[in-house]
């Protein structure tokens, strides 16, 4: 492989693109901070091959600069063209560079998974001039192959007898041999007038990558769907690049801040992309749109409808019937549950899809009424399954829905992506530490209303799961670690389990972290995701709050926000003095952080959601911490969790 060169073709105008690319050369256009030819420069850096040859020509002084300046400028070669020469013209004016050896094209403005060294192999074996990497896209399939995937014809009408011929679209991506370059003329072309040429001699194959992740960032619709998919694929909500200002901006989902933009304004935006320069009037609201210094994009956001619609449920809420009612994918997180946002026009609210026999569905409805009786800031419950009659468990059509209040787009997860100033962050925990505070006194005093929360218990047999979790999902199943010392673990993880089961219980939301916490208008938190509550130590709330794997608070303001709370605790609870709240805390962060990490490894393992790795090494740190303080206590855990790598 380390004879083997390759070649971006970077040179284009990017005319579908404009007015984006009257500001930005196409392949340095941004995907979550970084450009697109920085994800096409490492993938071909994995294959270990000798150097890659850029051609460049508009905004040539601007890619330029980016490329010798690119952690890559040591294996990159530079091809000026003083006009563009076409893709065919691009590899004759590097024939001198590209004629040594077989060599890998890789169009600047594609993103995707194929597998480029499997394509070399087949092209290697193969003995052709060319073999090009084709899929099945509907769109762009004009590539006709016979049954042995030989070019015969490229254009949208087939070539004379069909006769098992498939018509199939070139993916941007090729391998060479250097002979054919002798078949380019000089001067500008375009190369698939030269893999006729080749194909007359039956010398031009092709393999099929159909299936394989990819996208075209030819238009602006394309190149949204491309940032967004990013987006989705990372498990995130909103991307802020590092030199971004959001001011006062409330960010809904599906929003892009890229380099260096600035929001000044209590403006909001949604399913949006901002370049540097965007201008948004204060008190604005935009959504389904790219934004630049002079332009602003329209985009069609991609609507989403669950499988078996509850008609039942939305038709009430559905008041205007000339509206067009739409609906739209707004996330599912760690659970096999949906969540879709739909809108008549005049008003919005979440449909939540659970799938068949859900347990937590019943439990769901239950908790909100009762959370709300007791002024739990959780969303309205507009309509139920359940009230209309329906029992969910034994649904016909497989699946239990349920219609809430909207509360925007906003975690606190997502609100801290935004730089801002340590007294408005510490404000804002300071309220949602007030919920917290609240759920753990007042609610817990009425909790005999609601039979079914006071009768589940966060328990020893629950706490021991959430070990052996740990153990089977983490340890075994994602690190692959053997264990020497089960039965002293096993031990200590029962002396663990007697001793938090011990502490005094209150109400518990159980999964108290800041993707559960929705910031709504006026910077108000909101409470989600609670069906898990049960009856446990108040401590493993505010573990999972304050030190959450999916944030950093930092020391200082996290002991501030821990007097904070036991402060108010202590003055409304009577139940525990200040020292014996301490004692329950340790014990309770080891044990959600076990849980927590045993959920990493499950659901980017079992579930394939690889974003949970990232979450990983903080919480492991964690872990780290408290194993050391009770070393003595538990010398089983503590060399356990400081042999795990990573």
């Amino acid at each position: 492989m380390k004879n083997v060169n390759a070649f971006i073709l970077a040179s284009g105008r990017g005319e579908r693109l404009r007015p984006i690319t009257d500001h930005l050369p196409k392949p340095l256009l941004p995907v979550l901070g970084k450009p697109v030819i920085q994800k096409v420069l490492e993938k071909l850096s994995a294959l270990e091959i000798a150097s890659i040859g850029v051609n460049i020509c508009y905004q040539r002084d601007f890619m330029q600069k980016w490329l010798t300046s690119s952690d890559f400028a040591g294996k990159i070669i530079i091809f000026p063209e003083p006009e563009i020469l076409g893709t065919g013209g691009a590899l004759k004016n590097a024939e001198t560079f590209l004629g040594q050896n077989h060599f890998i094209t890789h169009n600047a403005d594609i993103l995707s998974d194929i597998d480029v060294q499997l394509l070399l192999e087949r092209h290697l074996h193969s003995g052709d001039l060319v073999t090009l990497a084709v899929h099945r896209k509907d769109e762009f399939n004009n590539v006709w192959v016979d049954k042995k995937g030989r070019l015969l014809h490229i254009g949208k009408e087939p070539p004379g007898n069909n006769n098992g011929h498939r018509c199939v679209a070139f993916t941007g991506i090729a391998a060479y041999s250097p002979e054919f370059l002798k078949l380019i003329p000089a001067g500008i072309s375009h190369v698939p007038e030269t893999w006729m040429k080749a194909a007359f001699s039956r010398r031009v194959g092709t393999m099929d990558f159909s299936g394989c992740s990819w996208r075209d960032i030819g238009t602006p619709a394309a190149y949204a769907e491309a940032v967004f998919e990013a987006l989705s694929t990372d498990g995130e909500s909103v991307y802020v690049h590092p030199t971004a200002h959001c001011g006062a901006a409330i960010l809904g989902a599906k929003t892009v801040l890229e380099e260096k933009v600035v929001l000044t304004g209590n403006c909001s935006l949604r399913n949006s992309i901002l370049f540097a320069g965007a201008l948004i009037a204060p008190g604005a609201h935009l959504e389904n749109a790219i934004i630049g210094p002079d332009y602003v994009l329209p985009l069609q956001e991609r609507l989403a409808l669950p499988p078996s619609l509850a008609s039942s449920v939305v038709s009430d809420f559905i008041s205007d019937e000339t509206a067009t009612t739409k609906m739209t994918l707004i996330g599912s997180g760690g659970s096999d549950r949906k969540y879709f946002r739909i809108s008549d026009g005049s008003k919005t609210a979440v449909l939540m899809q659970c799938p068949p026999s859900d347990p937590d569905y019943q439990r769901h409805i239950i908790y909100t009424r009762f959370f709300r009786n007791n002024s739990v800031p959780v969303p309205e419950l507009l309509a139920a399954e359940g009230d209309r009659g329906l029992n969910p468990a034994f649904s016909s059509r497989g699946h239990s829905y349920a219609l809430f209040e909207y509360l925007g787009d906003l975690s606190l997860y997502s609100w801290l992506q935004c730089r801002r100033k340590t007294e408005l962050v510490e404000k804002m925990y300071q309220r949602v530490l007030d919920i917290l505070v609240r759920i753990h006194t007042d609610v817990t005093r009425s909790v005999a209303d609601c039979l079914l929360l006071k009768s589940r218990l966060f328990d020893y047999d629950h706490l021991r799961w959430e070990t052996d979790y740990f153990i089977d999902r983490f340890v075994h199943g994602l690190k692959g670690m053997t264990l020497t010392n089960r039965k002293a673990l096993v031990h200590e993880f029962h002396e663990l389990a007697l001793r938090v089961d011990y502490f005094p219980k209150t109400v518990i939301h159980r999964d108290f972290q800041s993707q559960n916490i929705m910031i709504a208008e006026g910077d108000t938190p909101r409470i989600i995701d609670y069906q898990g509550a049960r009856m446990g130590p108040p401590a493993y709330d505010l573990a999972s709050l304050l030190w959450d794997p999916y944030v950093e608070l930092g020391g200082p303001l996290r002991e501030r926000l821990l007097a904070y709370y036991i402060d108010k605790f202590v003055a409304s609870s009577q139940a525990l003095a200040r020292e014996d709240f301490l004692r329950t805390l340790l014990p309770c962060r080891l044990q959600r952080h076990m849980q927590a990490l045993g959920a990493y490894g499950y659901l980017s393992r079992e579930k394939q959601k690889t974003y949970f790795l990232k979450y990983i090494p903080r919480c492991l740190s964690y872990l780290r911490s408290e194993t050391d303080m009770v070393s003595g206590e538990f010398p089983a855990l503590h060399n356990l969790v400081q042999g795990i790598g990573g």
